[in-house]
Order: C-alpha cells, then structure tokens, then sequence
C-alpha cells in the first residue's frame, strides 16, 4: 500500500510542481492537470506539498518494511 501512496504523491508533487512553476515563470501552467481544469498558483503549491509529503511518507514506509524483514 505505500509503494501506491508513494507513486501518487510523486505524481502530484511532479504536477503541483509542474503547474506553478509554469504560472510563475510563463505564461500558462505546465503538465496535465491544466489540461483539464483551470486551478490557481496557491491551490499547485498546496498539490506540491501535499504530493511531496505523500511520497517522503511512502518511501520511508518502503524503507521501514525492508528493514525490519
């Protein structure tokens, strides 16, 4: 189960990422999610930082498991 968490909280982190740094630095946001919906700077920023706290959890879980087996 954290593998999963851990790949989703890449993926949003890479998106978060993605999408304010293209607010930011040009003119529209970057990656997939603007494809779909129109999301302000802030709410990318929060997505970056809930997506990165989501895979610093999974890959300290994964590692966790590995060395207690």
């Amino acid at each position: 189960m954290k593998e999963i968490i851990a790949i989703v909280g890449w993926v949003a982190g890479i998106q978060g990422a993605l999408g304010a740094a293209g607010r930011i630095f040009g003119d529209k946001p970057w990656g997939l999610l603007q494809k779909w919906w129109d999301i302000p700077t802030p709410a990318y920023l929060a997505l970056f930082i809930v997506g990165a706290a989501l895979a610093v959890w999974g890959e300290t879980g994964k590692k966790r498991a590995r060395s207690r087996a």
